[in-house]
């Protein structure tokens, strides 16, 4: 086991300015590769409590963000729109890039789509909540409303109906019409 000071937020495991234990090989491979970590050595660790005001600073920062950004969240509809078959079936599903453009096109919010918790992919019409991974355990939810237009064939009314024998009728009689224009010009 290695001891590392994170640099940035990594979700699940801390985040900037904590001092965790990793695996050599996730430290060695990812963690110190990324700029995500540096080794907690003594002169590291020294320079981290000289920072630990400006990391407390960010941090708040941060968090009153994530708050704001939840409570915008909160009280927000976003609806998506997709090809709906019988009985309200989607041709396909909504899943978390439709929901985050839908977020920033709607409401002017950048969410990144891995912070989306949807679990599996909507497949019929209607309204559910969405959980949003905002920062930390700042979660917003978000009201998701499915529609769409139906994809099945048009219907018409018998009256607008026309059959071919009358459009060819029509079509002889504009012909004649111009034809008897035509020779009216002519003389």
């Amino acid at each position: 086991m290695m001891k590392v000071i994170l640099l940035k937020e990594l979700r699940g495991k801390g985040g900037e300015g904590d001092v965790i234990s990793v695996n050599d090989g996730f430290a060695n491979n990812f963690l110190l590769r990324q700029g995500y970590a540096v080794r907690a050595t003594k002169g590291n660790l020294k320079q981290l409590e000289e920072r630990r005001h400006n990391i407390a600073k960010r941090e708040e920062t941060r968090v009153a963000d994530a708050n704001a950004m939840a409570a915008k969240l909160n009280d927000a509809t976003v609806k998506v729109l997709a090809q709906v078959g019988e009985e309200g079936q989607l041709f396909g599903s909504i899943g978390t890039p439709q929901i985050a453009d839908a977020i920033q096109e709607q409401l002017g919010l950048e969410v990144d789509r891995r912070r989306i918790e949807l679990g599996k992919p909507i497949k019929q019409v209607g309204t559910y909540p969405v959980a949003i991974s905002i920062y930390r355990d700042i979660k917003g939810t978000v009201s998701v409303e499915v529609g769409g237009e139906s994809t099945g064939e048009p219907e018409m009314d018998e009256e607008s109906v026309e059959t071919v024998e009358e459009v060819a009728a029509d079509i002889a009689s504009d012909a004649e019409e111009a034809a008897v224009a035509e020779d009216a010009a002519a003389e």
